[in-house]
């Protein structure tokens, strides 16, 4: 008899707003999350209660995630902004009141171009954070930042030269076939910057430069292409050693890319329709979000389903792992404060899934350590 997968091990029903974009810290500590009408929460792992909740954006988020003690948000109002992170008060007691009267300190913004919905991605390079975000002019193009400075480094990647005609577009998105940037993974190989991108055209391309700065795309080499949907690349996931990317889209095909060489693999499902993706820490198993509110674990070896976790009525729009390794959270003055090894292991395998119904779901999994591997 085939054993049923477990219910969410919680349901946070802390937005009023469909949910589009999910975030868990290094630490485990905390989950944020962004819904459609611009607000922003960070929810404590412990007590499963709002550190603070915010209006963030005029518009939905496409993407929020804590870098060091800051906190990145992008949205739909072509802005992106970067808060202090608000420190936990005592994780006994608290209540949604206390977290919605606190407001992050905004450090500072940069103006950013979000036609195309596509999520910021970050590297930390040093004392400095580089951001790579969607061209400000064409949305088929990106550019690459540094913050704090807010200085532009690289701009135009992935221009074409053309012979002839005008250089811009006329509605920003692009003269080429490729479509508009769907999704973007910034990464480091070596001495040099490479940048993933997944085009509205169903391509993923990989570009590389050792350049410290460029104008226009020069520099900027495609190292490899690869098309494996029939639609538009609705979300990419790279796993942690940024060896391997997965892609999904509106059709019924998984993607699976080997960043070094360049091959690429498709995989056929029974359903179509998928709109968020996630790889766990260690590269194991990977999550699918379904336009039908399911979310479908995979092994990312071979592809063989382990299980739909069924909670959500729409759209599940967003899932992230918790972390297997995490960092270690800041010493507490709290005694009574501290997880056991055993509360800590669970979380580790924690899943989070959010969607259209304004819920986040919690899964509790199981390691799938011999299933992923056959």
């Amino acid at each position: 008899m085939e054993l049923l997968p477990p219910p969410p091990i919680h349901i946070l029903r802390t937005h009023t707003a469909p949910v589009t974009t999910l975030f868990v810290s290094a630490d485990n500590e905390r989950i944020y999350s962004g819904d459609f009408s611009g607000h922003v929460i960070c929810t404590s792992t412990r007590t499963l209660r709002p550190i603070v909740s915010w209006k963030a954006h005029e518009d939905g988020i496409l993407g929020v995630q804590e870098c060091r003690e800051d906190v990145i948000t992008q949205a739909r109002d072509n802005k992106l902004h970067v808060w202090a992170r608000v420190e936990e008060y005592s994780r006994i007691g608290g209540s949604a009141a206390l977290a919605e009267s606190r407001t992050p300190e905004l450090k500072y913004s940069l103006d950013v171009n979000a036609l195309n919905y596509c999520r910021f991605s970050i590297l930390e390079s040093g004392d400095a954070m580089l951001i790579a975000l969607p061209n400000l002019v064409e949305s088929s193009e990106a550019d690459i930042w540094t913050l704090p400075s807010c200085q532009r480094l690289h701009a135009a990647i992935g221009r074409e030269a053309k012979a002839e005609g005008p250089i811009l577009s006329s509605d920003g998105r692009g003269r080429g076939a490729l479509g508009v940037i769907m999704s973007m993974h910034l990464f480091s190989a070596e001495t040099s910057l490479r940048l993933l991108l997944a085009y509205e055209n169903g391509s993923v391309t990989l570009r590389g430069s050792a350049r410290p700065t460029s104008v226009e795309g020069i520099g900027w080499d495609v190292i490899w292409s690869a098309k494996v949907h029939v639609e538009a690349v609705m979300a990419m996931a790279v796993n942690k050693d940024t060896m391997t990317a997965f892609s999904v889209s509106a059709d019924h095909l998984i993607g699976r890319y080997d960043l070094v060489t360049g091959e690429s693999e498709k995989f056929k499902t029974k359903q179509g329709g998928n709109g968020s993706v996630a790889v766990r820490d260690d590269g194991r198993v990977c999550a699918v979000g379904g336009w039908d509110g399911k979310i479908r674990l995979y092994s990312t070896k071979t592809f063989k389903p382990l299980g739909t976790l069924k909670h959500h009525k729409a759209s599940c729009q967003a899932v992230a792992f918790a972390h297997s390794d995490p960092a270690l959270p800041p010493a507490s003055d709290d005694e009574d404060d501290d997880l056991d090894e055993s509360e800590k292991a669970d979380r580790s395998r924690w899943l989070i899934g959010a969607g259209k119904d304004k819920l986040l779901s919690i899964w509790s999994l199981m390691s799938f350590e011999k299933s992923s591997r056959q």
